[in-house]
């Protein structure tokens, strides 16, 4: 694992490696330079990172995309394909992750911080938890992935709905969508992601990166590609010292001892 100068943004805590998404600094809008570091350090997965943690510092996960200093640009159109840019990069390496992407979503995650909860695996918010995409209201058409990640998540009418319509989401809401995967105290949502995330650092993964490459083929792939690729995967993992450890623990009636062969 590489040694990074924004140790607020990027810090691995035993296995898992934290990303802060949005500085408190900045009301909790996405900073570039923030991303960029992010970007950096999943570009640089070792294997001592068993899970992502994606999270905001301050009261919002995060409120998208910082207008002051896009209104302050001399060339809004070229800022905002930079920014988008950058951004981009980020959800590629996150959808590039070996390792499970686990999001503590406290308060909002509005714009392109809507985009980064649908990007995660599992995501964990609270009462407080508000989701927007925001891009009506200041005029402008979306980024971050949402127009592809959103319909994935929620089908493709009512992404339709929520994007078009800019409709405000609530804890209660977003669960039932499947946005957030579940809530618990807002006091709670950092903490119990962060136990979420290290749950994956012992474990197989090996399965945790070839279930998120079918789970991320699928909704594209015809049936008998995916029956395909799932037979393919299962028969290497077969092979695999992580499969080999799993069946053998289960016949001998002990504790699989993943961190051995990870």
């Amino acid at each position: 694992m590489r040694s990074f100068e924004l140790i607020d943004a990027v810090e691995l805590v035993d296995g898992v490696l934290q990303l802060t998404v949005a500085s408190a600094a900045a009301g909790t809008a996405m900073d570039a330079v923030l991303i960029g570091a992010c970007t950096e350090a999943l570009r640089a997965l070792g294997t001592d990172v068993g899970a992502v943690l994606l999270t905001g510092s301050g009261p919002n996960f995060c409120a998208g995309g910082n207008l002051q200093n896009f209104s302050e640009a001399d060339d809004r159109g070229a800022y905002l394909h930079e920014m988008a840019d950058g951004l981009h990069d980020f959800v590629r390496a996150l959808a590039a992750s070996p390792v499970p992407v686990v999001a503590a979503v406290q308060g909002w995650a509005a714009g392109a911080g809507m985009s980064l909860v649908c990007s995660a695996d599992i995501a964990i918010g609270g009462p407080s938890t508000t989701m927007r995409s925001a891009y009506p209201r200041v005029g402008l058409s979306p980024d971050g992935g949402i127009t592809w990640l959103l319909p994935r998540v929620v089908g493709a009418g009512r992404a339709r709905e929520i994007l078009l319509t800019d409709t405000v989401i609530d804890a209660e809401e977003a669960v039932r969508l499947g946005l957030l995967s579940r809530t618990v105290p807002d006091d709670e949502i950092r903490s119990e992601a962060l136990r979420v995330a290290r749950s994956f650092v012992d474990g197989p993964r090996a399965t945790y990166a070839s279930m998120r490459r079918l789970l991320a083929q699928s909704s594209d792939a015809p049936l008998h590609e995916q029956l395909d690729a799932e037979r393919d995967g299962i028969a290497a993992a077969a092979n695999s010292r992580t499969g080999r450890e799993g069946v053998d623990a289960f016949v001998a009636k002990r504790k699989p001892d993943f961190r051995s062969v990870n």
